[in-house]
């Protein structure tokens, strides 16, 4: 413990007394680091694992200045052996991240967006009458979006289908007693990637009673990717969409178009536009 305090000593007196420009760099990389180790074990079964390890560095300490010299002893067989414990504490969570990271690098190498405006306004168009058709009679639909984490994972659970977007095959995918409908729908850039695709359910604590388990899953995909997922509720038609976690409820049509636009990056029309589709429309007149 002795060597372990005059490391820290020697390490602070160093930040404070000659810290150079790649002491700097050095600092905010493990700040980084350690940011990132909290975001990824928020609301998590890893948080609280987190809290016991800062607990334990603090018992450590406070037993080495008590003088309790077997505590100290046995607290520190336990912290010499840290790495190793950590690898096995946070096992899912740095799964979790280096699955992540694997799947980000390869779908920043393969994915293809596509640039058209037209195509993009048109697969807008496309999904929010599927939607509001599904709503309006009430058919329960889960339809999750790819954004940069890749989710090839997930994809390969289900049905490949490689299509173009449409109302009507969104439609008859999620139509009731037909082989695809349970499941989820997978879209990657203007494809409908799969169908019938199986996610993994949340782990979060109060959520709802009354949001069964297509949200569940929804919120599920969403805290451990970047997706934006959307979802309809068979039992009140209510739109619902999953995003980083958080489930925002009662979407209407325009709520939806603007949701899309951000994925597909269409602009907004600027004033120059507005008045000239005016002049326009007033010259037709």
């Amino acid at each position: 413990m002795t060597s372990l305090w005059e490391t820290v000593q020697t390490m602070v007196w160093n930040v404070f007394h000659r810290p150079g420009l790649s002491d700097i760099f050095d600092i905010l990389l493990v700040a980084i680091v350690i940011y990132e180790l909290i975001l990824l074990t928020r609301q998590t079964r890893g948080s609280a694992v987190l809290k016991g390890l800062v607990l334990l560095l603090l018992i450590v300490g406070v037993s080495d200045l008590l003088g309790l010299t077997a505590l100290n002893w046995m607290l520190m067989t336990i912290v010499n052996n840290g790495v190793v414990v950590l690898v096995i504490l946070f096992q899912p969570e740095l799964r979790k991240a280096l699955e992540q990271m694997g799947r980000s690098m390869m779908m920043m190498r393969d994915k293809k967006r596509s640039d058209d405006s037209d195509e993009n306004s048109r697969i807008i168009t496309e999904i929010i009458a599927c939607l509001t058709n599904l709503s309006r009679r009430r058919v329960g639909a889960l339809i999750v979006f790819e954004r940069k984490t890749g989710l090839q994972d997930v994809i390969e659970t289900g049905i490949s289908i490689d299509s173009q977007i449409s109302s009507a095959l969104l439609e008859n995918i999620f139509e009731p007693n037909t082989p695809l409908h349970d499941g989820a729908v997978v879209i990657r850039g203007s494809r409908v990637m799969a169908a019938a695709c199986i996610l993994t359910l949340t782990e979060g604590q109060g959520i709802s009673h009354e949001l069964g388990t297509r949200h569940r899953a929804a919120i599920g995909v969403s805290e451990t990717t970047d997706a934006v997922v959307l979802i309809v509720s068979e039992e009140t038609g209510i739109i619902s969409m999953a995003k980083g976690g958080r489930l925002t409820r009662h979407l209407d049509p325009k709520s939806l178009r603007e949701i899309l636009e951000g994925m597909y990056d269409q602009p907004r029309p600027g004033l120059m536009a507005l008045l000239t589709r005016k002049k326009t429309k007033e010259g037709a007149a």
